[in-house]
């Protein structure tokens, strides 16, 4: 049986939506389908809560729309703000899952002690309360910003993001890194190489668990 997954960017930058698909490819079983889309319109990255603000009219338009015109067993918003998640998961009976909400329960489940490093400083608010709501408050050391802006990411701020990592590792005793965003999904393996501790990116665990998901609510 295949697993048929819809990964929605919220933001309305296709680049970045291609990107995303490219990772959760690499990482989905065989037999998983993946989709991915964003809406036209809306910001073209999301920053903080007015940008997240923003963004929920075009991503509830787009998740609608692609309900109707296809298909699936499970649906990723790729934003690690989890914007508008609560709203879509109670619209729909299959699985829909956020990249923060899926990488904060792999971080617990392996056990042990991780920070989060995201992008800007506006972002780290709405991280935390993220952390606390979905109570992993205790294993949660701190939300770092590594004051890249999303549509900023690639080679040229590699050093930048692993930087922040590398401090999270010695002054926090992180255990485990969690990369707060989704344009940060394919720095993942080389970051972990580098750092020598598990680095979480969310794209590739909320695959992984819709996979799973999708197998339990069939078996």
């Amino acid at each position: 049986m295949r697993t048929r997954i819809l990964i929605i960017n919220p933001n309305s930058t296709a680049t970045m939506t291609a990107d995303i698909c490219a990772t959760a490819k690499i990482h989905a079983l065989a037999d998983t389908d993946i989709t991915a889309i964003n809406p036209t319109d809306g910001p073209p990255s999301i920053q903080g809560p007015e940008d997240a603000e923003a963004c929920l009219p075009g991503l509830f338009a787009t998740f609608e729309e692609a309900m109707q015109s296809a298909v699936f067993d499970a649906v990723i918003i790729a934003c690690f703000d989890d914007t508008g998640l609560e709203e879509l998961k109670q619209r729909v009976n299959i699985p829909v899952l956020g990249i923060g909400e899926a990488a904060f329960h792999a971080a617990a489940m392996l056990g042990t002690k991780f920070s989060t490093v995201t992008t800007l400083s506006v972002s780290v608010p709405v991280i935390e309360k993220n952390i606390e709501r979905y109570g992993f408050a205790d294993q949660s050391i701190r939300v770092r910003a590594s004051e890249v802006p999303v549509l900023h990411i690639g080679d040229d701020t590699y050093q930048n993001i692993r930087s922040e990592a590398e401090r999270a590792i010695l002054e926090d005793s992180s255990a485990a890194i969690v990369l707060g965003c989704a344009g940060m999904a394919d720095l993942a393996e080389m970051l972990s190489r580098d750092l020598g501790c598990p680095v979480i990116d969310g794209v590739t665990a909320a695959v992984g668990f819709c996979e799973t998901l999708t197998r339990v609510r069939t078996a």
